[in-house]
């Protein structure tokens, strides 16, 4: 059975659509329409932004200063705001890069390290009787077991 396009995407990671957008930025202005399509064909079909999740990380970005905004013509001739990288947001997208270099790593390292902890394993106790109200279980030794 092979999987649609709709099965194979996958669910962005809180905060990773900030750097997304900014990423997408960086090679000059988009409307917010053309920002989705480049996310969804930069990953090849594999990330869609939906329309809810992406105007108000746009309108975030435009407050904390990490992009410009400006109304324009589309290339269907419709009128359209266009986004732009500031040069608090060419920052911001080197230290979000940083910050997802170093998670991809991390998880990386734990996922594939190799584990040597073996887990204890329960020995059953056999007891066995040497007189006088003395036992011994041959794991610990002799000792006296109340009844």
């Amino acid at each position: 059975m092979t999987k649609t396009p709709e099965d194979r995407r996958l669910e962005l990671l809180q905060g990773t659509l900030d750097m997304l957008i900014l990423r997408t930025l960086q090679w000059g202005p988009r409307h917010g329409h053309g920002i989705g399509l480049a996310i969804r064909q930069q990953s090849d079909d594999l990330l869609k932004v939906e329309t809810g999740s992406l105007y108000p990380a746009l309108h975030r970005l435009v407050r904390r200063g990490w992009l410009a905004a400006e109304w324009g013509v589309s290339e269907a001739n419709q009128r359209a705001k266009f986004y732009q990288l500031t040069a608090k947001g060419r920052a911001q997208l080197l230290r979000e890069q940083d910050r997802w270099t170093q998670l991809v790593r991390a998880i990386g390292l734990a996922l594939h390290r190799v584990s040597f902890w073996i887990p204890p394993v329960e020995i059953p106790r056999q007891i066995y009787p040497l007189g006088g109200g003395r036992y011994t279980d041959k794991v610990n030794g002799l000792g006296h077991l109340p009844g």
